[in-house]
């Protein structure tokens, strides 16, 4: 407990741009956020407070983070279980706990999960070998997904191949590096969707609306809210699938669903969890009542949820992605924008610029998606190429 405030301690193991964004969003609710970074270039580090250094490999380092926070979270799945573990038995209260975190952290034990569940997943093998892979191939059909069963992110850790030629030498190569692989079938694609849930402890749940993320290189680079044209009883069937997964997996706090809407039946089929805020509810901090930044807070600090509907029958968020200078500070870039498209919201994350790398995102509101979505991309472009 905060003693200047009389107001319960979260720490956010992480100081990237969720934990920027979660500390603004513990401002408003009187919250001391309290966030582990490696360095003070990160970019919590450079708005928060109450900043620790530390690696998250780092036990030691953890436990002293640890001391006089109410509740421990994260804004990434890397710190070690053994390490979570170690910090449960010390009797630091964890949200989402190591028993949850373990599905996000494991892609091959969330799929056995999930499998167990009789939840959708694509049909999947774990990898030893390349053997495996071409034998799962000549199952299944080519191509197949290769991912690593542990990291990847915005399209690191997955390959598609094309063959048992290719296969062969693509798995012979990771495994030789030590990255732990599973494979899985190429889902016949209509759209990618996602799906955010909050749990608390008590068991309160509260689901936001069924967003469409559009992907680019691996990459998102839009998230549509709501998503367009998508039948009621399927979005229905999506909020349900997320609700009784943070249930089963015991999520506190927010669980992210990343989902594959397939051209063959129409249904759905789970890609991914995250049990943190997401890159998909970015849209939320001006497109819904409540931000899945405050829901979090709410969710592991036990207080009830928060209104989680659109503000606006369309919302658009667009994300930044670094490109060259052009010649133009970023400075002048947010001068031109602010004057062509007052309405956008800007949301930068006090990174160093590098080519890909998600430095920002903007989020346009309005009553037709063309237009919103139009003025969105326009503005992210704003913000790259400066034009």
């Amino acid at each position: 407990m905060d003693s200047r405030t009389g107001l319960p301690v979260v720490g956010m193991v992480g100081g990237g741009q969720l934990a920027r964004m979660t500390h603004q969003a513990a401002i408003a609710l009187g919250q001391s956020l309290r966030v582990l970074a490696l360095t003070p270039e990160d970019g919590a580090a450079l708005v928060a407070a109450d900043v620790r250094y530390g690696e998250h490999t780092d036990l030691a380092a953890l436990r002293m983070f640890a001391k006089g926070c109410d509740v421990v979270t994260f804004d990434h799945e890397h710190v070690p279980a053994g390490h979570l573990r170690a910090l449960a038995a010390d009797g630091v209260a964890l949200y989402p706990g190591p028993d949850a975190l373990r599905y996000a952290q494991d892609k091959r034990a969330m799929r056995e999960r999930l499998a167990a569940l009789g939840a959708p997943v694509p049909r999947w093998r774990p990898v030893t070998e390349p053997a495996d892979v071409c034998a799962f191939g000549a199952e299944v059909g080519w191509p197949v997904v290769v991912k690593a069963a542990r990291g990847g992110y915005d399209g690191r850790g997955v390959w598609f191949v094309a063959g048992p030629g290719p296969a062969t030498e693509q798995v012979t190569t990771l495994l030789a590096g030590g990255t732990p692989l599973i494979v899985e079938e190429a889902v016949p694609l209509r759209r990618e969707l996602a799906v955010q849930v909050a749990r608390s402890p008590f068991g309160q749940v509260a689901a936001y609306p069924v967003v469409e993320t559009v992907q680019r290189d691996g990459i998102c680079v839009e998230v549509l809210a709501p998503a367009p044209a998508l039948a009621e009883e399927l979005a229905l069937r999506a909020q349900r699938l997320a609700i009784d997964l943070a249930t089963e997996l015991g999520v506190v706090g927010l669980l992210a669903v990343e989902l594959f809407e397939t051209t063959d039946d129409g249904g759905l089929v789970v890609n991914e969890l995250a049990m943190r805020p997401h890159n998909s509810g970015h849209w939320t901090i001006e497109g819904a009542r409540t931000s899945q930044f405050e829901q979090h807070l709410r969710a592991v600090l036990d207080y009830p949820m928060g209104d989680t509907s659109l503000t606006a029958p369309a919302v658009v968020m667009a994300n930044v992605l670094g490109g060259a200078d052009g010649g133009m500070s970023i400075d002048e870039r947010l001068h031109h924008l602010f004057a062509e498209e007052p309405g956008a919201k800007v949301h930068l994350y006090g990174k160093q610029v590098r080519p890909g790398r998600k430095i920002g995102h903007v989020t346009v509101l309005g009553d037709d998606l063309a237009s919103v979505r139009d003025r969105a991309v326009r503005s992210a472009r704003w913000l790259r190429e400066g034009r």
